[in-house]
């Protein structure tokens, strides 16, 4: 029975593996570039494939080529409202924005990720670019150094999540205390001075202060 429920897993972990192939620059895959990608057998990938589009999570065009299913709509209009910040939220990110010129951004962590839920883009020509969704590796910038436990108070990043980019993220909690978020703001290093970080570090601080104290999160109707 166990080898049986370890198969049934690692079925499911290789369809979700074969589903994160499809990005917003890779939208569709020929079967044998997808095998190629995934380092599946063909047999594999094309059972995946067949069991993906059957809950519609796959669809395989006319032409040949596999691509997001109609499916994929509901479950990102469901992510939507379900991770939709409260307005008082929002308001928070703009001010601080606004502040600084710099983006800000709010992740929260998902295993061994962390995951931009929101975004408010600084208002300099030359700023740091991201998309809600974006993923990094725990620990990776001063967000993930603070949804990983690794800082007490704010964090710094330098050159991180690639070089020339820098943050400065402090802790969201929840009513109880405990780690909710991560929100940061992000831009250029040569922006990052040792006195702008201390400015950056006072004002995220005291903005994720605010959104604690506001609570927001994915909420059941």
């Amino acid at each position: 029975m166990m080898a049986e429920d370890d198969g049934a897993v690692r079925s499911v972990l290789r369809a979700f593996d074969l589903l994160a192939l499809f990005t917003e620059h890779h939208r569709t895959w020929a079967v044998k570039d997808l095998t190629a990608a995934s380092g599946l057998a063909k047999t594999t990938v094309l059972r995946l494939v067949a069991t993906c589009e059957q809950r519609g999570l796959l669809w395989t065009r006319p032409d040949g080529r596999v691509t997001v299913g109609p499916g994929m709509l509901r479950w990102a209009q469901l992510a939507n409202t379900a991770w939709q910040l409260p307005e008082p939220v929002r308001q928070v990110l703009r001010e601080l924005a606004q502040e600084y010129g710099e983006t800000v951004n709010l992740y929260v962590r998902s295993t061994e990720v962390l995951v931009c839920v929101a975004q408010q883009e600084g208002s300099r020509a030359i700023r740091h670019v991201g998309r809600v969704g974006d993923e990094l590796p725990l620990g990776c910038g001063a967000a993930g150094q603070v949804l990983a436990g690794a800082a007490e108070g704010t964090a710094v990043s330098h050159g991180e999540p690639e070089p020339g980019a820098s943050s400065v993220a402090a802790a969201v909690l929840d009513g109880d205390g405990r780690l909710l978020a991560a929100l940061a703001v992000t831009g250029p290093t040569t922006r990052f001075t040792a006195e702008a970080v201390a400015r950056f570090g006072a004002g995220v601080t005291e903005a994720s202060r605010r959104i604690s104290r506001i609570g927001f999160g994915a909420r059941p109707e």
